[in-house]
């Protein structure tokens, strides 16, 4: 497994510190305002990747975490352009499963 600089801290005292970095976004939002989207997008790809990392290494299972992001990042989604808008954009997911944009393998045979 993969061994992403895990630290021997609590779930618990992560999402304490999560949190608290959280109640201050203006230090973050300073300096996210100045990457290009491509860049913000590259970046929490990478912020993800590690936190999804950590929860598996303490045992989390990948479908409560899939879940989990896939409830979050629809209820942020939501909050940013409202229930219609969300579930035109999610009606056209069957699709883009099915055609692999999401599988992993790089070669479809």
């Amino acid at each position: 497994m993969l061994h992403l600089g895990h630290q021997a801290r609590s779930a618990g005292d992560r999402a304490h510190s999560l949190l608290g970095f959280m109640s201050h976004p203006s230090s973050f939002s300073f300096h996210r305002d100045q990457l290009p989207d491509h860049e913000q997008k590259q970046a929490a790809l990478g912020y993800l990747n590690e936190a999804w990392a950590e929860a598996r290494h303490d045992g989390v299972d990948g479908d409560c975490l899939a879940q989990a992001s896939l409830f979050t990042a629809l209820a942020e989604l939501v909050s940013t352009y409202g229930e219609d808008a969300v579930a035109k954009f999610v009606e056209g997911l069957p699709a883009r499963v099915r055609d692999g944009e999401f599988s992993l393998a790089l070669a479809k045979q």
